[in-house]
């Protein structure tokens, strides 16, 4: 055989080979302990591959994949759940901790972190991805909000903006917040008052301050407790507001890329 057609041949039997060798490693029975590993699952994984996503996964107040997680399994993260859904991954986090009786199965697991930033974000969907055996469709993702973040223009004039959210919390640096608003080309009122990630400012102070811009959450547009009462103080109406969905921000993702277009055209209507 000429050895053209041998190394047509070598190369065809290696790629047959490696292809089911790829899928049979992927992980078939992903169960997701964490809000944001369900986001990134919805977008990146098979949905057959989901065992289990956390009871947020549904709440379009917390999640930005709210909606095509209606037909997703839910899982309510017990012990005994875990158990009986016999994962072959877990994606955990900083806020769940595996118990002694799970732990015990030696179940492969990954522990996500916060992602406060677009590099760690980027680097969770590289993990994430990687982890289910779908390692191409988030280098796709990450090229698609690359993308989209380099077209968005950005804001002259640096203006100040705060991130005010219910009782008085002010969002500061170091967080997936503070990077968007400089993304945008925002300057953030926690860090030019050297306010640590979160604090409290009273509306008195908030007042005094006077930043450009209120960045609140889009379900405070009216007083629902007493914790959203304080942000539609009579005092707080001569500074303008830019709004945005809880679910946008609480995790990292393709949602970062929607909250800094928002954003972006928020300002230019100002």
């Amino acid at each position: 055989m000429p050895a053209f057609l041998r190394l047509c041949l070598v190369s065809f039997l290696c790629a047959a080979l490696s292809g089911p060798a790829d899928a049979a490693q992927r992980p078939q029975r992903i169960l997701s302990l964490n809000m944001c590993a369900d986001q990134l699952l919805i977008a990146l994984a098979d949905h057959d591959q989901i065992a289990g996503l956390t009871q947020f996964a549904r709440d379009r107040d917390m999640s930005a994949e709210a909606e095509r997680a209606d037909h997703l399994p839910i899982s309510r993260g017990t012990s005994e759940d875990v158990l009986s859904l016999r994962p072959d991954l877990i994606i955990s986090g900083t806020f769940h901790t595996l118990s002694p009786l799970v732990k015990s199965q030696n179940y492969r697991t990954i522990d996500l972190q916060p992602a406060e930033s677009y590099p760690a974000v980027v680097a969770q969907i590289r993990q994430v991805a990687a982890a289910i055996g779908h390692a191409e469709r988030g280098e796709a993702m990450i090229r698609r909000m690359d993308a989209e973040l380099a077209a968005l223009p950005r804001i002259k004039g640096n203006p100040v903006a705060a991130y005010y959210q219910r009782r008085g919390y002010l969002t500061g640096t170091g967080t997936l917040i503070d990077d968007l608003m400089r993304r945008v080309g925002l300057r953030n009122l926690a860090a030019e008052l050297g306010k640590p990630s979160l604090s409290r400012l009273s509306v008195e102070e908030m007042v005094m301050a006077h930043p450009d811009y209120l960045i609140v959450e889009s379900a405070t547009d009216r007083v629902r407790d007493q914790g959203t009462e304080m942000l539609h103080h009579p005092a707080l109406d001569g500074i303008a507001r830019l709004r945005l969905p809880q679910a946008w921000t609480v995790c990292g993702g393709p949602a970062y890329v929607r909250a800094a277009r928002s954003l972006i055209q928020q300002l230019q209507n100002h």
